[in-house]
């Protein structure tokens, strides 16, 4: 059924076009291309299992390249397989489809587990050896960040079962979570979440509290599922650790990102210094309300005078190719294509899931966005993320698959840097001085969803992490208590949160899918507001070198990348530099 939303934003037919990866299901190339990779995975296995060790550069860069076509080949058909379930969660033909190319690249992977093993293992001196040399060149940051998780690895008997056993654990567990929120309908109108939530910016304190209502409504009749879904999978991450003897529930993650654990540790204690930033801000926006308690479901509510016309999707391309264009022709150029050659999916759809993501897809195509597009303005600057994640993974691509893949921080730079950037383009047109507060403060609202709501998100996981392998399995009250707590440590008394809020922890799907994600969006913002000071100050100076960051993908670490930006991200200064500028918006609007 078409839904009258998307027939009055013209998003309809804003379609993404998987035929650039494979036709449909049933398209032979898709069962010919698996055949390939498990044919070619056994081949290399049979030829350099064993032998990594005494393998000379030029040998070592064959395997390498065999290895990295292969790995391209299994990315183009599991992103297709991802991409065809994502937008019709409901089509079990699609399920099972992804569900088998899961499968495929189990078989797959356990035949080449083998290199990352042995070349772990090689000494160090005969490693640099080799990695010094010009002929590694291109891998020399990917062969050496491998050898990072040497002390991680377990034997060649347990990695490969674990590899064997994949398909039914993580993502197996969230691909439930997905199939029932993707079915969950809430309130009397059968609402999909996407609909609900976004009734939370409503100017209609009625609507967002009926909102809320059927949100916490939706969500209670699965709470059972969604807590043993989250109880097994903090488990599992529990066991995982303790047999990498990771040190930490997050160091895992902050391996993943090349980082630290102390750079993670000195930016989480700098944004929850200022939480006071938060807490100032929703007692002004309480007054502003005319509200005697701001109620968690009036959050999000708009401020006088702050536009509220939904804004068609046409219109929507133009402010976000505009504010890019302004930036650079380039950028403005590269995204304009996803439009063009619909690589974007658009429209709200049952069975579609919610949010919003960019997905690299592999070199040789080319990226592609889903969102969820209402027609709000959080909706286009969202579309400017999700592009700007787009561009990013375009400009990287040139560097072949295995080293486009940014680390997830660096990731989130690119999409809060074209944020800011719509957000700049569109506060300029504005000349009345209470529609110019109102959107800066709606802003202000999006900077602290990305810092601080994500720290508070992360010192969330931090607890149910650490209290899951001290104390056992969790119940739903033991999780609301610990996202309250954590909750009100950012709010303080600015914000009212109910009970009932207690469980809005369990739609958040980046707890189950990437455990200790979250700290990434502050990082990206708050790197981002130091790059755009140096915009200002050096203006065009300054677009080549941000370009060529992009371009760079994950061909170093984030500290060696953003040198040519002067950036010290074990500086606390650095991280309070950006809460600054936060806290500068602020007392623009105080």
């Amino acid at each position: 059924m078409t839904n009258p939303l998307n027939e009055q934003l013209g998003t309809t037919e804003i379609l993404w076009q998987l035929a650039d990866l494979y036709q449909d299901l049933d398209d032979p190339k898709v069962e010919t291309d698996i055949a390939w990779c498990e044919q070619e995975a056994k081949a290399i296995k049979e030829q350099f299992a064993g032998k990594v060790a005494s393998l000379d550069a030029g040998q070592l860069l064959a395997l390498v390249l065999r290895l990295e076509k292969l790995e391209t080949m299994m990315g183009r058909i599991g992103t297709f397989a991802f991409l065809n379930f994502t937008t019709q969660i409901q089509n079990a033909p699609a399920g099972a489809f992804l569900q088998k190319i899961k499968e495929a690249g189990s078989r797959i992977g356990r035949e080449t587990v083998f290199f990352e093993l042995e070349w772990s293992k090689v000494e160090d001196s005969a490693a640099n050896t080799l990695l010094a040399g010009e002929t590694l060149a291109q891998y020399r940051h990917y062969l050496a960040s491998m050898r990072r998780y040497a002390r991680h690895l377990l034997s060649m008997a347990e990695e490969t079962l674990l590899i064997e056993k994949a398909p039914v654990g993580r993502s197996s567990w969230i691909n439930l979570f997905e199939k029932i929120m993707g079915n969950l309908k809430f309130g009397e109108k059968q609402r999909t979440e996407e609909e609900v939530l976004t009734d939370l910016y409503s100017p209609d304190r009625v609507v967002r509290s009926q909102a809320a209502d059927e949100l916490t409504a939706g969500l209670n009749s699965q709470l059972h599922v969604l807590t043993h879904i989250f109880n097994t999978l903090l488990a599992e991450k529990m066991i995982d650790d303790r047999l990498r003897k990771y040190e930490s529930w997050v160091s895992s993650m902050n391996l993943y990102n090349e980082l630290e654990d102390q750079t993670v540790t000195v930016l989480v204690e700098a944004v929850t210094a200022r939480y006071d930033i938060v807490q100032r801000y929703y007692r002004l926006k309480k007054g502003i309300l005319g509200l005697e308690s701001l109620c968690d479901y009036d959050r999000y509510a708009p401020l006088p005078h702050l536009p509220t016309a939904l804004v068609p999707w046409d219109t929507c391309r133009e402010m976000v190719l505009a504010s890019f264009d302004d930036f650079s022709l380039e950028m403005g150029e590269i995204a304009g294509q996803f439009f063009e050659r619909y690589w974007i999916h658009a429209p709200i759809l049952e069975g579609k899931r919610g949010g919003a993501f960019a997905h690299p897809c592999v070199p040789e195509v080319h990226p592609y966005v889903m969102v969820n597009y209402t027609g709000s303005l959080r909706d286009i600057s969202t579309v400017a993320h999700e592009l700007g994640h787009g561009v990013h993974q375009f400009l990287a691509a040139r560097n072949g698959y295995y080293n486009s893949s940014t680390t997830l921080v660096l990731a989130e730079t690119a999409s809060v840097f074209a944020e800011l950037l719509l957000f700049n383009s569109q506060v300029r047109l504005l000349t009345n001085p209470e529609e110019r507060r109102a959107f800066i403060c709606q802003k202000l609202e999006s900077i602290f969803a990305t810092v601080f709501r994500q720290v508070s998100m992360n010192r969330f996981e931090h607890a149910v992490h650490n209290a899951r392998r001290e104390s056992g399995e969790l119940s739903p009250a033991e999780l609301a208590r610990h996202w309250l707590t954590t909750q009100r440590a950012m709010f303080a008394d600015s914000v009212s949160l109910r009970e009932d809020y207690g469980i809005w922890w369990s739609y958040i799907p980046h707890f189950l899918n990437t455990p200790g994600y979250v700290y990434s969006y502050a990082f990206g913002e708050l790197l981002v507001l130091a790059l755009y000071n140096l915009y200002q100050e050096d203006g065009a100076a300054f677009v080549p070198k941000y370009l060529e960051l992009l371009r760079a993908g994950g061909s170093d670490t984030p500290a060696e990348l953003l040198k040519p930006f002067g950036v010290n991200l074990d500086d606390p200064a650095f991280w309070l530099g950006g809460l600054n500028t936060i806290d500068g918006m602020l007392k623009m609007v105080e």
